[in-house]
C-alpha cells in the first residue's frame, strides 16, 4: 500500500504522524511511504532520517494526497487538506467529529473513509490511541494552569505550591479517567491541594488507592461541582464520553461564583469542552477571559511538546497502521472489531452513532460497507 504523511498545518502543530522508525517498519513490510519534506522538523526529525528509513520524500502535501491511498495524520484535516481528499482515500487521524459539524459534512462530501484514532478501542474497553495524548495533556494541564495563574498572564497571582504560612492553590479536576489521573499526579507533585470529581465510584476508588489521603475525591453532581468550584483556583476539565460531545459540567452561572482570576483548563475542548463558556483556542492565542475567569482551551495541547508526543503516538498507532496497510482497510476493520470502532465516515455516510446523534444525521450501519 502507498501510505502518506503530510506536514501538519494546524496552528503551532509540530507533531508528525510517522517517525523514521515507523517508516522503516512499514517499508520492511513492503509498503511505499511518502513523507512531505520538513514534516518531522518540529519534532526534531530530519528529512535525512526519513530517507535513510526508506521513505520517499516529496516537496508538497499535494503529492501526498495524489500519490497515497492511506493518509496518516495527527490532527483533523484543515480546509485545504479536506479539499484534497477523495473517494478511495483512507484517512487515519484524530477527528473529534461530534464537536465539529462543518468538518463532518465536509468529510462526508469528500467520500473518503475516515477512521478516528480516538474511538479505536482495546479488548479491555480502553481507548489505546487516545490514551497517550490524554496522558500528555493531563500532565500538561496543571503546568499550563500554573502559568496562567500568574498575575502577568491574567491570573489571580497564586502559586500552586503556596509558601510557608500560605496555603497551596486549590485544584479541582473534573474527571478521574486518564487525563484526570495524570493531572492529579502533576498537581500533587507541584504541591497543590487537589480535589477530583467523577461519577464513576470505581475510578474514584482507584485514585484513592493510588494516592491515599494526598488527594480528596467527590462524587460528581451539579450541586457538588457548583459548591466546590467556588473554592477552586484552577479547574481542569477532563470528562470524556467516547466519540460523543463532552458533557457540560461548568455553567456560565457557576463562573459568577468563582474567584476572579481563577483559571479553567478545558482539556475536553476537542470534544466540545466541559464548560459552557469554552471555545477552541490556539497556541498562538491560548486564552480568553469570561466573567473574570481565564479560559485555556487549546485543541492540540500535546503539540507544545511535539517530540514526546510524536513518539508516544507512534508507539500506539503503528500496529494499526500496519494492519490496515497489510490487509487493506476493509479487511483490517472486518477482522478487528476494535479497529472497526474507529470508523466514522465512509462513502459520504456516517457510521458512528455518537457523530450521527450529535449532528442529527442519518446513521448507516458499517456492515453495509464492510460486510458482516
Amino acid at each position: 500500500m502507498r501510505i502518506g504523511a503530510p506536514k501538519e498545518i494546524k496552528d503551532n502543530e509540530y507533531r508528525v504522524s510517522l517517525t523514521p522508525s515507523s517508516v522503516a517498519e512499514l517499508v520492511h513490510a513492503g509498503h511505499v511511504v511518502l513523507i512531505e519534506k520538513g514534516a518531522g522538523e518540529g519534532a526534531g526529525l530530519a528529512d535525512q532520517d526519513y530517507a535513510q528509513a526508506g521513505a520517499v520524500l516529496v516537496d508538497a502535501a499535494e503529492e501526498i494526497f495524489s500519490g497515497a491511498e492511506l493518509i496518516v495524520k495527527v490532527k483533523e484535516p484543515q480546509p485545504r487538506e479536506v479539499e484534497s481528499l477523495r473517494p478511495g482515500h483512507v484517512l487515519f487521524t484524530y477527528l473529534h467529529l461530534a464537536a465539529d459539524a462543518a468538518l463532518t459534512r465536509a468529510l462526508m462530501e469528500s467520500g473518503a473513509a475516515c477512521i478516528a484514532y480516538e474511538t479505536v478501542t482495546a479488548p479491555s474497553g480502553q481507548l489505546p490511541l487516545l490514551a497517550p495524548m490524554s496522558e500528555i495533556a493531563g500532565r500538561l494541564a496543571p503546568q499550563v494552569g500554573a502559568r496562567f495563574l500568574e498575575k502577568e498572564e491574567g491570573g489571580r497571582g497564586v502559586l500552586l505550591a503556596g509558601a510557608p504560612g500560605v496555603p497551596p492553590a486549590e485544584v479541582l479536576i473534573l474527571g478521574a479517567g486518564s487525563v484526570g489521573a495524570q493531572a492529579t499526579v502533576i498537581a500533587l507533585g507541584m504541591g497543590a491541594s487537589v480535589l477530583v470529581a467523577d461519577r464513576s465510584t470505581d475510578a474514584l476508588r482507584r485514585l484513592d488507592a493510588r494516592f491515599g489521603s494526598a488527594v480528596r475525591t467527590i462524587y460528581s453532581t451539579r450541586t457538588s461541582i457548583a459548591e466546590t468550584i467556588k473554592r477552586a483556583d484552577l479547574v481542569v476539565c477532563a470528562a470524556l464520553t467516547p466519540g460523543a460531545r463532552a458533557p457540560t459540567l461548568v455553567t456560565r452561572e457557576m463562573l459568577g461564583t468563582m474567584k476572579r482570576g481563577a483559571v479553567i483548563v478545558d482539556v475536553a475542548i476537542d470534544q466540545g469542552g466541559c464548560c459552557e463558556t469554552s471555545r477552541p483556542t490556539t497556541h498562538s492565542e491560548p486564552t480568553y477571559v469570561v466573567d473574570g475567569i481565564v479560559h485555556y482551551c487549546v485543541t492540540n495541547m500535546p503539540g507544545v511538546v511535539p517530540r514526546t508526543s510524536t513518539f508516544a503516538l507512534n508507539n500506539a498507532t503503528l500496529p494499526f497502521i500496519l494492519a490496515i496497510a497489510d490487509k487493506g482497510w476493509r479487511a483490517a476493520l472486518g477482522d478487528d472489531l476494535h479497529l472497526r470502532a474507529g470508523l466514522q465516515l465512509i462513502d459520504g455516510r456516517v457510521v458512528s452513532a455518537p457523530v450521527a446523534a450529535a449532528h442529527g444525521l442519518p446513521l448507516a450501519p458499517d456492515s453495509n460497507f464492510l460486510g458482516g
